[in-house]
């Protein structure tokens, strides 16, 4: 049993290897995927919290693409126990962007072992927007902090430009016509966002942690499916 367990994996090592041997493509792909996110703002505790995402992409050649992506998920950090001055919030966020990859595949030729396995790996970024709907603890509850009328300046609601950092691994799948047709995709995404509306506060600089861009992370695993007309 456990030698069967070990031969599955070689299997899809070996099968994804002969998948990144192509010149041929398809010119579109849809898919989707999950990504772990976590926020990084003016919080000092943040929590971990799943994203969904979909996407259509664009093959301006076999190993760059460039795609159309939405992504809806959830960030929170702080608390009433946690943060220094009981600050909290909960951003039920939406984001939509258009951004391009750069595969090493893209140049490199040779297809031995070392230069068919580094093909997958990629790096890219592009721009989109986010738009943030945050559940924020507004007023201070923490009476050493000041009076409990004190209100956190910021907003609710707010949308800002993003603009994504990538990193990751594709695994490609091949078809009968030596083109791939499914697309797995390990990725390392981090989020610049050019506001202050991930977690809804704008506090003064002076008094709080207010020095830096919000920004957030995603580790994501998704699936693509490739169509159309084949290319070369």
């Amino acid at each position: 049993m456990k030698k069967n367990l070990l031969f599955i994996p070689l299997l899809f090592t070996v099968f994804s290897l002969k998948a990144q041997v192509d010149v041929n493509y398809t010119q579109y792909g849809i898919g989707g995927g999950v990504s772990s996110v976590r926020g990084y703002t003016n919080l000092n505790t943040q929590f971990d919290h799943f994203a969904q995402y979909a996407n259509f992409t664009y093959y301006y050649t076999g190993y760059i693409p460039l795609s159309f992506e939405v992504q809806k998920g959830v960030l929170s950090g702080g608390g009433v126990t946690i943060d220094p001055y009981g600050r909290a919030y909960t951003d039920n966020y939406l984001s939509f962007g258009i951004r391009g990859d750069f595969q090493l595949g893209q140049i490199i030729d040779q297809d031995d072992l070392f230069s068919t396995l580094a093909k997958g790996f990629y790096s890219g970024t592009g721009v989109g927007y986010i738009i943030n709907k945050d559940n924020v603890q507004r007023t201070n509850v923490i009476l050493a902090n000041g009076p409990l009328t004190y209100v956190f300046p910021g907003s609710d609601n707010s949308a800002s430009i993003v603009v994504p950092l990538r990193f990751g691994y594709e695994i490609r799948i091949m078809n009968s016509f030596n083109e791939p047709f499914i697309r797995i995709d390990i990725g390392y995404v981090q989020n610049i966002v050019f506001g202050k509306g991930l977690d809804g506060y704008d506090d003064p600089a002076g008094h709080f942690k207010n020095n830096a861009p919000d920004q957030y992370r995603q580790i994501s695993l998704g699936i693509k499916f490739d169509f159309g007309s084949r290319e070369k």
